[in-house]
């Protein structure tokens, strides 16, 4: 499990057919709070949860899972977590965790013909991703955790509840899938994306001073470079309207 910083520690997404979901491990080690950033696809919760004990931390120490948005790359292995690690709360952004509660599978899919496929593939039922919610998260509210503030920016477009976490001291952006590496920005094609809206919370990243990238597939970026995330908003205008 590479370090990124003193604080933050990453688990590489072990793609399939379908993306698995980079993992962030967010807090001062010492400060028994740590919190998981995302979760990941189905059947990768054994290889989660044994990439934070190789790396010496305990699961105990682990108190949360934020989730940067619901989709099924990223939530689909959130049940193994949380069977290892039950008392682990889920923070989700108000409006996807509403959905998550009553049982709104829609942004967890995308679209009905990947739902059908997943269910088959991965063995999966409705009310497989129906889930309590601990906390729900706002626009620009500020999360004091494991020794360090993140500050969360609501960043629709990717989905309507895409979350960024932006840690303004170190200058480290979690964006999820809204922006990666490489002028590569999430798709806008699935349930409630918006383009439009998408194009807005580029440009509202783009307005952050981002030192290093940790976005939710693809490779990480530790020396972004001035103007990067302006630059990959510019590319996309076209599509983006």
């Amino acid at each position: 499990m590479p370090k990124v910083t003193e604080n933050i520690f990453f688990i590489p997404g072990q793609d399939e057919m379908i993306p698995d979901a980079h993992v962030y491990v967010i807090g001062q080690p010492g400060s028994k709070d740590l919190s998981l950033v995302d979760a990941g696809l189905m059947g990768k919760g054994s290889y989660k949860i044994r990439s934070i004990q190789e790396e010496g931390f305990k699961l105990e120490d682990i108190k949360r899972i934020i989730m940067t948005h619901t989709h099924l790359d990223h939530i689909g292995c959130l049940a193994e977590i949380k069977a290892k690690m039950p008392w682990v709360e889920l923070w989700v952004q108000e409006q996807e965790a509403l959905d998550l509660e009553g049982g709104d599978e829609r942004t967890v899919y995308g679209m009905e013909a990947f739902r059908g496929m997943c269910q088959a593939q991965y063995n999966l039922k409705k009310g497989d991703f129906v889930f309590q919610v601990n906390r729900k998260l706002l626009d620009n509210e500020k999360l004091a955790i494991g020794g360090q503030t993140w500050d969360v920016l609501h960043i629709p477009g990717h989905s309507a509840g895409s979350i960024a976490l932006y840690d303004p001291i170190e200058k480290v952006l979690i964006p999820g899938d809204t922006v990666y590496a490489d002028f590569a920005i999430g798709r806008f094609d699935l349930h409630l994306a918006d383009p439009g809206a998408l194009k807005k919370s580029l440009h509202r990243l783009a307005e952050l001073d981002v030192k290093i990238l940790l976005p939710g597939h693809n490779r990480i970026v530790k020396d972004v470079k001035p103007g990067y995330i302006l630059s990959t908003a510019k590319e996309w205008e076209a599509y983006l309207g």
